[in-house]
Formats: C-alpha cells, structure tokens, sequence
C-alpha cells in the first residue's frame, strides 16, 4: 500500500521574488557557467540551496536557508497541500505536449515491499553529496520523480478540471521553454480522494533514483523524526499520453574504424542503409515494435544504418530473459562489452563513450571526432515496468524523462 500525505511546504513568498529568476534546473544538470548565470538573475536562486558552495557548503546552505525563512523570501503555505503541475512544451518534431502531474509526499518504503521499485543503477558520489545536504538543511529541495498507472484517470478527471478555470500559484518558463503551470490543491476532500487513488499503486522511480536511496538513509539515520519517515515526489500517470520517455544514445569516442565497428556490428545484427534521416528515425521506432532495432551513424560516412538484431541473438547475452529483450542491454553486452572491448567500469564512468539524450548533439557527434554514435530507441514503459518488477534494473541512463522537474517550486522541510 502506498501511502501519500500533502505536504506542509515552505515556497517562494510571490511578493518578495519573480519566480522566472528564482527557479532551476535539478542540480546535476547545472554546470559552474550555468550556476553564474542564475544566480546572475537574483540572489535568492534556489542554486544557492541546491548546489551550494564554500568550504562549508552544506552548512552555507543551511544557513542561506534559515535566513531567506527570516527574511520572509520562503514562507510556509497556509495549509498542508498538494502541488498540480502541468507541463506544456512542443517537442523536436513541433507536436505540443501537457504533462500533468503532482508534488506530495509518499512514506519512504524498501524497495524489497516492491510497492517502489527502481529501474536503474546509481553512484556513491552523488547519494553521499544529497545526504550531507539534506542532513545539514534539514529540507528536500527537489523532488523523486515517480510513475503510477491508473487507467481510469481518476485525478485528471474528477479533481483537475476544479482548477484550470483558477489563477495558478505559479507560472514560469524554464530555459528549455517549458511552461510549468502550478495550482495548489488544499480541499481535503480533493487530496483524499489522490490518497485513495494511489494507495493501491505500485510507483515506479522514473528519476531521482539517488535522491530516494538518499531519502531512505536519512531515514534510517533519524528514526525519531517523524517528517523523514515521508519524501517529497512528484507522481505522473502512465497512462496518459503525455508522458513520453526519451532514449539516451551511445556515442563511442574511442578511435575505432568505421569498417571495423560496421563489420562487427554485422555479426549480430542484419544491417539496412539510409541516406534519409527521417526516414532513418521513422524506421528504427516502425521495427523496434518487432524486434530489437537500434541505429548506426559513424564518422566519415554519409549513410545511416539501421541494425536489426538477427534471429536467437539475444539468447548470448548473460543475463535474465526479460533483460534479453532490452535493446540497450542486448548493445553493452554484445556490441560495446563483446566486440568493442568496453569494460563494465569504462561504461559506468562513461570513459571512451558518452551517453547523450539529446538527438542532434547525437548527430553531430561523428562529425565532431566521434567514431560512432548508436542511435536508440524510444523506451517502451512496459519494459521498464516488466524488469522493475521482476527485481531488476536497467543499464545506467537508460531512460530520460523529459521535461525535468524544477528545483524552487516546493520545499519539503523536515521538522
């Protein structure tokens, strides 16, 4: 049973700052020249709070924190609330997307409950770094990203229409041009009927994988505190159309041959040329409903080669049958490990090879020195859905979800 709580949250006091200058990014996406740039557009930026700086950083964040709650820049909403978001955005191919979803609070579970379940791998580094914030702060600052299926759409249907026709707590557009569209919902009424929703769904962890093992330590760390038994997450509806995940594609950066890369890859896979690009795209998405399908681009050759993975293939990769059917899983072991000669460190720190999500930096890679770029495709939920449960998970960055969550909108504070 999965159980979800509205949350007592400190925001932004609206009359103090302009939300457009205040909000970001999650952290990992956020690189030093970035960081400048917002902390440029107001000196409450939630970078500050997020990836904050010094000798004592975590200990600066805290006090930026408590300080800004001093000031009146954060206050607490009036009453303990769920946070609607809307998404809106036009995506590569000009088609307007409305992802919809909600921040509450869920009860922080082990994974072995499997009533949460991950699908990728993490990294020390970046659970040690949240937990030394999250202790020092006493705060969430960003939100898991989680996945529920309720096919009768019970939360769009019944409470959302309520609050379009209202003025939203919040409107801003990120720097990716996103619209996200914000509206606090505190009728009691309304938020028990998101608890019963979800109280028999099983959540999937789409992003923010170290956030939650990091909510799940600070948990264990401090069991008398009664606030860190629950995490701040935002939970969309897979069965709605909007929520779209992104592959993220494989560009080699070590020098191999074109010829060399194409004659190995031939071993596995039945090979097609193209000169069109669409037409090349259209075709990977068009055979992957049938079979494993991956692209191919490679540098000083102007053709694009789709890779169809040949009869019974699948069957030399070690591992569990419902990972043999994974496209990206079937590449690393059969293509990057086997033929290639990646090792399994030089793929998880990403040395020689790169993992990219967006398609035309993808493309232009081989152009730019790459040797190849493995274009992939679109990750279907129900393969993510069939490995979580099954206890496994996938290779890392697998998937991308896309649009990010923002940093700013809600804090969740722990005490």
């Amino acid at each position: 049973m999965v159980e979800l709580q509205p949350i007592k949250a400190i925001v932004y006091n609206q009359e103090k700052v302009n939300m457009d200058n205040t909000i970001a990014p999650p952290y990992d996406v956020i690189d030093e020249k970035y960081r400048e740039d917002l902390l440029s557009r107001s000196a409450y930026n939630i970078v500050k709070l997020i990836l904050p700086e010094g000798e004592n950083k975590y200990e600066n964040a805290h006090k930026i924190f408590e300080q800004w709650k001093n000031e009146k820049v954060l206050i607490p909403t009036e009453k303990p609330s769920v946070f609607y978001i809307i998404q809106k955005y036009t995506n590569e191919k000009g088609k307007f997307i409305e992802r919809k979803g909600f921040i509450a609070r869920n009860r922080i579970e082990d994974f072995s409950t499997k009533n949460i379940l991950p699908h990728e791998y993490t990294m020390g580094g970046p659970k040690q770094d949240r937990l030394n914030l999250v202790t020092a702060a006493k705060a969430f600052f960003s939100q898991i990203f989680m996945v529920y299926n309720d096919k009768e759409m019970k939360i769009e249907k019944e409470i959302l229409p309520k609050y379009l026709a209202k003025k939203p707590f919040i409107d801003v557009k990120d720097d990716l041009d996103v619209e996200n569209i914000v509206y606090i919902i505190d009728d009691e009424k309304d938020i028990a009927l998101i608890q019963k929703t979800l109280s028999d769904k099983t959540l999937l962890i789409a992003d923010g994988h170290h956030r939650y093992e990091t909510s799940m330590n600070y948990s264990n760390l401090h069991p008398e505190n009664e606030c860190a038994k629950y995490v701040m997450s935002y939970f969309t509806n897979a069965a709605d159309e909007n929520l779209i995940i992104y592959p993220t594609h494989r560009i080699v950066e070590k020098e191999i041959p074109s010829e060399e890369i194409l004659s190995k890859v031939s071993k596995h896979y039945d090979v097609e040329k193209y000169t069109n690009k669409d037409e090349f795209l259209n075709k990977i998405e068009e055979e992957n409903q049938k079979q494993i399908t991956t692209g191919l681009i490679l540098k000083n050759d102007d053709n694009y080669y789709v890779l169809k993975l040949k009869n019974g293939e699948e069957k030399a990769v070690d591992a569990p049958e419902v990972l043999q059917k994974l496209d990206l899983k079937v590449l690393h072991e059969l293509i990057l490990k086997g033929e290639l000669g990646f090792t399994d460190e030089e793929l998880m720190a990403q040395n020689g090879i790169k993992y990219e999500k967006k398609e035309n930096v993808s493309f232009d890679s081989v152009k730019n020195g790459a040797s190849a770029c493995f274009i992939m495709a679109y990750p279907k939920m129900e393969d993510i859905i069939n490995i979580s449960q099954q206890g496994y998970r996938m290779p890392q960055k697998s998937t991308y979800f896309y649009p990010k969550l923002l940093s700013g909108i809600v804090i969740n504070p722990l005490g």
